[in-house]
């Protein structure tokens, strides 16, 4: 070596350094890459992430020739820097040597790289899988012997193979994926994607009108009450019953006969004659499993019956589409949906048919979902009596003041937000 001259060492170690910049920084590049963000790209047909992609299906292949080569260069430049610093100072220059090239790997080769990799992740590894790509052929080899040992040190705790295996991602691990992108996706779109998500979490009988809400047809009724009843609905479809709900004979769709309703030309045996059969939904069906079974069968709305055959209420596809979109304003009723009205800070008058998923949804709460379904449910259940207004009682990041009670039924309670979930993460 002391034939070589100065200027091609020194040359030869920023070569070194270069090259080992180059590795540490494709090994922080590949493995930061969004792994769903690559794989659409390689299904849009970009040839870069499908050689990435290929990559990374084997990663101990890409890991071992990536350390393999880092530690080569690394390792040169150190013989390297060890001869330079003998050249000009002697015994002194390989302390120096040592000293100096620590510095210059550390900054130059390893952190600044790195740093920039994990932050532009595509920009480092869609370049460089052409490189590495050619080098997992060359040391092919080599890095299998490595990876051979490597296999037998683990076997011991268990380890059987260091082939890539992906876990699938469970739907709380979804809605936290879509929570974290908030600068790249919209609040509204934000909050589509959770609603489709809870779709899968959210029973019927939490979406449904309950029984004591639906309006429908006795056609025991004289024709003057049936028309009447048909004419004041708030509803588009109606179940037509004789005596109550458990004797129902089918759902009246009122444009149907919207035309005989007009011209009064509809009379009570015309209007059985064009009743549709009724759609049975049994209580504890997920929202998206019922999503599917309306479209298969082409139905649009079902009453929902317990496991004795007793109807419980009915569930629309606009109750389930509300899940997804918000609120729906139910066919020609504006003020049919349970709202929520911001009257001063931090608190909120909450209708109580209002479920407690969107209660939380929309108040940043986490009241119980694995008792009751609607905030009236709750107070009750937690009062273990009827409240009368002004009852106060405190729920879980929240105090609650009954406004209203009637029938039973919490119709109106203020919601005081005591805790700002923001402030606690």
């Amino acid at each position: 070596m002391d034939s070589v001259p100065l200027w091609v060492l020194v040359v030869a170690l920023g070569i070194c350094l270069l090259m080992s910049a180059f590795f540490s920084s494709s090994e922080t590049g590949m493995m930061s890459l969004n792994r769903y963000k690559l794989r659409h790209q390689a299904e849009e047909g970009n040839a870069r992430a499908k050689r990435v992609l290929q990559l990374l299906k084997r990663p101990d292949r890409l890991l071992g020739t990536i350390l393999l080569g880092n530690n080569f260069v690394n390792i040169a430049a150190t013989s390297i820097s060890t001869i330079i610093g003998i050249r000009l100072l002697g015994d002194l220059g390989v302390l120096l040597s040592t000293i100096i090239l620590t510095v210059l790997v550390l900054i130059f080769s390893e952190v600044a790289p790195k740093t920039y990799a994990a932050l532009h992740p595509q920009q480092i590894a869609f370049p460089a899988s052409g490189v590495l790509s050619f080098l997992v052929k060359l040391l092919y080899p080599l890095v299998v012997l490595i990876n051979g040992v490597v296999l037998l040190i683990l076997r011991p705790l268990g380890v059987r193979t260091i082939s890539s295996q992906e876990d699938g991602v469970t739907n709380e691990e979804m809605k936290s994926i879509v929570l974290s992108a908030s600068q790249s996706i919209s609040p509204e779109r934000q909050e589509m994607l959770i609603g489709v998500l809870e779709l899968e979490d959210i029973y019927v009988e939490e979406a449904m009108v309950p029984r004591n809400d639906l309006e429908g047809v006795d056609l025991n009724d004289d024709w003057e009450e049936i028309f009447k009843q048909i004419m004041q609905s708030r509803y588009g479809r109606l179940p037509a019953y004789r005596d109550n709900l458990e004797h129902v004979e089918g759902m009246l769709h009122v444009r149907d006969v919207m035309d005989g309703l007009l011209d009064k030309s509809l009379n009570k045996e015309g209007l059985i004659r064009v009743l549709r059969p009724c759609v049975f939904v049994p209580e504890g069906t997920l929202l998206r499993t019922q999503l599917v079974n309306f479209k298969q069968q082409k139905a649009r709305s079902g009453l929902v019956v317990d496991e004795y055959g007793d109807i419980q209420g009915l569930i629309t596809l606009e109750d389930i589409l509300g899940y997804i979109v918000g609120d729906l304003v139910h066919e020609g009723d504006e003020k049919n949906a349970p709202e929520i009205v911001h009257r001063e800070e931090r608190k909120y008058e909450v209708e109580g048919g209002m479920s407690l998923r969107q209660v939380n949804r929309e108040l940043g709460l986490k009241l119980p979902l694995d008792g009751p379904n609607t905030l009236s449910g709750l107070i009750i259940e937690t009062l273990g009596n009827f409240p009368t207004p002004g009852t106060e009682i405190e729920l879980e990041g929240c105090r609650v003041r009954v406004i209203d009670f009637a029938d039973g039924v919490v119709e109106l309670a203020e919601v005081e937000v005591l805790v700002d979930l923001e402030d606690e993460l």
